[in-house]
């Protein structure tokens, strides 16, 4: 971890170098161990430190972006040097707003757990041993990995922006296998000792035990329930494909001149908030503007999407909600830190809301087949299961599926009261486990 004040002079010295007209300097840095295990026993055990230093400069108009991982003299004059040298042959951008300027504030969010950020390898094993052992004794066998981080975000820029953001994060994930089923446990957090890896890994024995032998089922639209795992992968594709800015500007979302229209059922609530302490936050995005709280879809009713400096300024109607990803991207801004409206419905009474249908663990290999409708295709994995009259009644072989996950959501018959927090590419969703009619599945596999 470098500190606030080395990044301060960092950026200090990077911008003094550049001769653009305007300059950004993005600095990510991680610590990060990793404990891996397979076959019940710990077989790699990892440490690394990393950074990212990003320098992105204007020359009439013309952006150039050029990154080094070294903080030496020489490498700062040559990132900067190759920017410029970017920007020269770029052609001019002629709706370029210009870098942000010093806005609000951005609200005070601790982030940073000393116990995530000083883990040690023997309490990442620690912690493996209550999955592994359990496992041995059911003669199945557990793999997965346990992940711990510090996590460091500095950007300035010419017009005096400057903000520091140190993070952590915990993330556990594992697969148990027998001879013809498997079960699946993931959890992430802020602060490592709120991870049961006991439950966790219990958890996933007990569906292992429970999948052994599945049978075949045909194709068809089954009402379902699907946990968390599978919930945040719908959450994740709506908000990548259909809650930005850009998505929405060039009309490719679902959102597109719909907003306050309804667009799920009534029990879907999205918002996106880097703003909660427990849930891996991130007050800033990454061109310095202070985040905000978005309500995505509201009861059913799309509210918002999200925005970045540059997609806000080309609406000409729409704020900088601060949801700038890392520079230069195809993405535009996107919805990082999803969270999911809990139900009423314990999640284990969620069941007994299904007459004949599917129980899913979580959704493998997903891929887009349709943008604008979030038209997705993938395949379960790691415990599917019959459901007859309100009760489990034996495994399933995995099945493909082809759903839009959007209307999907408007098919919902009950939302659980418990959620999990789950990793994602940058920041995470909270959500819980849903219930829905008539899923589509399309083909069937041999296991």
């Amino acid at each position: 971890m470098q500190g606030i004040d080395l990044l301060r002079e960092l950026a200090e010295r990077v911008l003094m170098r550049s001769p653009a007209d305007e300059t950004e300097v993005l600095y990510l840095g991680e610590d990060s161990s990793l404990t891996r295990f397979a076959n019940n026993e710990i077989h790699q055990n990892v440490a690394e430190t990393n950074l990212s230093l990003q320098v992105r400069v204007v020359v009439s108009d013309s952006v150039g972006v050029a990154s080094t991982n070294s903080l030496r003299d020489k490498a700062l004059d040559e990132v900067v040097d190759t920017a410029i040298k970017l920007a020269q042959v770029q052609p001019p951008h002629p709706e370029w707003p210009g870098l942000p300027r010093p806005g609000g504030v951005p609200v005070p969010v601790d982030g940073f757990v000393h116990a995530t950020g000083s883990a040690s390898p023997n309490e990442r094993a620690s912690m493996i041993e209550r999955v592994c052992r359990p496992a041995i004794r059911t003669g199945l066998v557990a793999s997965g990995a346990l992940q711990t981080a510090s996590q460091e975000l500095m950007v300035a820029n010419s017009h005096d922006i400057f903000v520091y953001y140190p993070s952590t994060f915990a993330d556990f994930v594992t697969v148990v296998m027998g001879d013809s089923g498997s079960g699946y446990s993931h959890q992430s957090s802020a602060d490592v000792t709120n991870i049961d890896v006991e439950a966790l890994g219990q958890a996933a024995i007990e569906k292992a035990q429970r999948s052994r032998e599945p049978i075949d089922l045909e194709p068809g639209r089954y009402d379902v329930v699907l946990e968390e795992y599978a919930v945040e992968d719908m959450v994740r594709f709506i908000s990548s494909l259909g809650l930005g800015g850009q998505a929405y500007l060039e009309g490719r979302s679902f959102a597109s001149h719909r907003l306050g229209e309804r667009v799920t059922g009534e029990q879907i609530t999205l918002i996106d908030n880097g703003l909660d302490p427990d849930r891996l936050p991130l007050p800033v995005d990454f061109e310095g503007v202070p985040r905000q709280r978005v309500m995505l879809i509201e009861n059913g009713v799309v509210r918002n999407v999200v925005w970045d400096h540059y997609w806000a300024n080309k609406s000409k109607s729409f704020h900088n909600t601060g949801h700038a990803l890392p520079a230069p991207n195809t993405y535009g801004p996107i919805p990082i830190h999803l969270q999911m409206a809990p139900g009423e419905t314990p999640k284990n009474e969620l069941v007994k809301q299904i007459e004949h249908g599917l129980w899913v663990t979580r959704f493998n290999y997903t891929r887009t087949v349709h943008p604008m409708k979030v038209i997705v295709t993938g395949l379960t994995r790691d415990g599917t299961f019959l459901i007859e009259n309100g009760e489990i009644v034996a495994p399933v072989k995995n099945l493909r599926f082809t759903e839009s996950y959007l209307e999907a959501f408007g098919r919902v018959i009950a939302v659980s009261q418990e959620r999990r927090l789950l990793k994602g590419w940058y920041g995470a969703s909270l959500v819980p486990t849903v219930a829905l009619k008539d899923f589509t599945f399309t083909g069937k596999t041999e296991f």
